[in-house]
Parts: C-alpha cells; structure tokens; sequence
C-alpha cells in the first residue's frame, strides 16, 4: 500500500496540470519583470498563483535578468532569461488582477493563461508624437518646480521634447543599453546651451535640469531601495547599480554637450 501510495503520488505530481500551472507562474512573473515590477512582487504573484491551484511547495528566484521557478518532489524547474526590460504599470496592474481573479476562484488555468498571453503580446501604448509632447510638457513643470524663470518655460519644453523624441528613436535602433539617454542627453544640452546662446534662455542650468528630468530613471532607483528593504540583495545592488550607469551616461552626454561651448 506504502508503495502504491507513493507511485500515486509522483504520477500526481508530475502530471500535465502541474506544468501548466508551472508556465503560467513563469509567464506571469516575466511580464511583471519586463514591465517594472518589483522583484519581491513577482516571487509572491508566482508563488501565490501556484497556491492558489493547490500546489504549496512552489519556490521562485528573481534578478532583474532572469526567473528560476521549481516545484518541490517533481522534475519541473524553469529558467526564464529576461532580456529587456521597460516601464508599463497597465501591464502590471493587469497582471495582479488576473492574479487576484485566479485567488478568488474565477479564472481556471486555461482561461488564466490565455489572457495573459494576451497581455504579454499587447502593444498598445500611448502614441510617440503624445509621449513626446508630455515629456516636453513635464520638463517645463519641473523647471518652474526648480525655481526657475518664465521666460525659460519655452527653451526647457523644447528640450525636454526633443530628448524624449531622440530617447525614443535611439531605443529602438541600438540594443546597447545606455546609449539612448548618452545621445538625448547630447540633445538636451545643446539645444539648451543655444537657446541661452540666441536668448530665448535665460538660466542655462535650469533649462538642463527640468530637460532631463524625464529621463531619469526614477522607478528602477525606486524598486531598487524597495528591493533592498525587502531583503533582495541581489537584484536592489543590481538595479542600483544600472540606474546609476543611466545617471552616469545622462550626465556625460549633458558635459559634452557643455564642452562644444
């Protein structure tokens, strides 16, 4: 009987239902991964879906460049390289109510993971020529924010637009990280350097300041001390340190741009 019982056990374990559950765990945490999450909300939105269809002894490991997910007592582990990552809080806050339709019972694991494939291969966004304008429409806010002067309200929407225009464009034509906000950087200070050149600008450092804003990247330096507080050493210190390197590569641009002066 001992033995019967333990062959049950092990068929039950390592049946279909069991991988499914475990791909939709997996796919689950890597659209909250890829669209800004923080990691200590994606190990328990994995861990709570896998409870949530009865299988308890679930473990996940995050960093910022990959998911490791494994089921206890079975031969299921699966590792999730992750690539790319942005900032879409719609995707998201999408994710976790699906995760809490899923605690309550309403969503079966088809279903489940049929719209969250939906979901990972949504494109829609907020047009280029909108973001651009609010970006441009934020750095003139962030000016007045800093004390700056009306008369450089003008010269810092321009340049906060056109960083954010080239930020976009840059991103989708080199993978090399950090390239996008050294080059729109470069923009932002030359246009704000002229601007006080030609005299539509008063404060140069201002305009440069309100400019850059957007592109500062302000949640990953978030999740990072969220990260950190949380207990996550690993993926705070390494979102720490790319959020310093985007510092670091806007603040080159802008010194660059200066030296053509």
């Amino acid at each position: 009987m001992n033995g019967f019982h333990k062959t049950d056990e092990k068929s039950r374990t390592q049946s279909p239902f069991v991988h499914e559950v475990a791909a939709l765990c997996v796919l689950a945490g890597k659209i909250l991964l890829q669209n800004g999450a923080e990691t200590f909300r994606v190990e328990d939105t994995m861990n709570r879906i896998a409870r949530n269809f009865s299988i308890e002894n679930a473990q996940s490991f995050v960093t910022p460049t990959g998911i490791i997910f494994s089921i206890e007592n079975t031969d299921i582990t699966k590792l999730v390289r992750i690539s790319s990552r942005g900032t879409d809080f719609r995707k998201v806050t999408q994710v976790n109510s699906l995760s809490r339709q899923v605690a309550e019972g309403a969503l079966g694991i088809n279903e489940a993971y049929r719209q969250l494939k939906m979901i990972d291969s949504s494109t829609k966004t907020y047009a280029p020529w909108l973001q651009v304008l609010a970006a441009a429409s934020a750095s003139s806010c962030f000016l007045l924010m800093f004390l700056g002067k009306w008369q450089d309200l003008f010269p810092a929407f321009i340049a906060g637009g056109a960083g954010q225009a080239a930020a976009m464009y840059f991103h989708r034509l080199t993978k090399v990280k950090f390239f996008s906000e050294f080059i729109s950087s470069i923009f932002v200070g030359l246009i704000a350097l002229y601007s006080v050149k030609i005299g539509w600008g008063i404060d140069l450092n201002k305009i440069i300041i309100g400019a850059v804003m957007p592109l500062v990247p302000g949640v990953p330096i978030t999740n990072a001390v969220r990260d950190l507080m949380a207990g996550d050493l690993v993926s705070g210190l390494s979102k720490f340190a790319e959020s310093v390197l985007t510092a670091f590569a806007i603040g080159i641009g802008i010194t660059f741009a200066l030296a053509l002066r």
